[in-house]
Order: structure tokens, then C-alpha cells, then sequence
């Protein structure tokens, strides 16, 4: 399977390629990192774009699958953008991390950052992250298509395994 966006690429593109992707592979890893590297030739203007999962019993959020620079390992419940948006189950958009009280600096490039849960059967068991060295870099479309790209996700997490 080759999958390329070609220039001009629009939402509905992303997600039917998001649908290539999940197709016929049950692999959480190769999905994620599949899924970061399109978002990544995707989104113009960002610096970093990956995901964190729920690991039990700690309640952390553990780096998953990636593209940008290394990352933040661990992070603890409720703390910085990805634990404050995963911890309450809601997109969280900041503008301006340098006004986030809390915010974790994985990198000192970032400027902006959205974080999307992804929810299978109401438990939050991951979440997408994706930063920008521009401030308010995140428009509205682009949130609602990275929540639809988790909300793909989800839907399809029990069927996924890990090894």
C-alpha cells in the first residue's frame, strides 16, 4: 500500500487515508506510527505530532508512536496539556503554551499545542498531541479533523493488539 497526499490534500483525503491505514492491520504500533507520519506530512507549520496511551497501574501517559523530535516519556495524570486533556476527556487547544500553567516544555520550539483524547467504550486510552513553533497555529477544521482521526481510532481500538 502506498499512501501519499498529494499537495493540495484536504480533510476528507486525510480521513480516507486514515481508513487505508487501519485497513486489514490489527497492529496498534503500525497504526500510530502510520497515522503520526501522515498528520505529519499532513499539517504544514508543526514541529512534533504523536500519541500517548493509558498505561495501567500507574495512570501515566507513556510516548506511543511518533514524528519530530525525542519526546517526553512519561507524563503524570492531570499534569501539563496531554495529562490536563486526557485526565478531563476533552480536546484541549492552547494558543500560547508559554501561558499554560504547568505546561511540560518536551520542546523548547513549541509555541502552540492541541491535544485530542482517543475513547474506546467511554475510558480515554490514549490521546493524540501535536505542537508548533507558531503561536495560535491550530484553526478550528483542524481540530475537528483530528478529532474525527480519534474518533476513528477509537472506534476501532479493541480490535487492535500491541506487541
Amino acid at each position: 500500500m502506498e499512501i501519499e497526499l498529494k499537495e493540495a490534500a484536504r480533510p476528507e483525503d486525510v480521513l480516507a487515508f486514515t481508513d487505508a491505514v487501519l485497513a486489514g492491520e490489527s497492529n496498534l504500533n503500525a497504526n500510530l506510527a502510520n497515522i503520526a507520519a501522515l498528520l505529519n506530512q499532513y499539517l504544514p507549520r508543526i514541529n512534533w505530532v504523536g500519541f500517548y496511551l493509558a498505561e495501567q497501574p500507574s495512570g501515566d501517559w507513556v510516548l506511543g508512536p511518533f514524528a519530530g523530535k525525542p519526546a517526553c516519556t512519561r507524563i503524570a495524570p492531570h499534569q501539563g496539556v496531554v495529562g490536563t486533556a486526557l485526565g478531563a476527556a476533552r480536546t484541549v487547544v492552547v494558543d500560547n503554551v508559554l501561558e499554560f500553567p504547568g505546561h511540560i516544555a518536551c520542546d523548547a520550539d513549541s509555541r502552540s499545542e492541541v491535544v485530542v483524547p482517543i475513547v474506546q467504550q467511554d475510558i480515554v486510552v490514549g490521546g493524540l498531541d501535536v505542537d508548533s513553533p507558531e503561536f495560535q497555529r491550530f484553526t478550528p477544521d483542524e481540530v475537528a479533523l483530528l478529532e474525527a482521526v480519534c474518533q476513528k481510532l477509537g472506534d476501532r481500538w479493541s480490535s487492535f493488539h500491541w506487541y
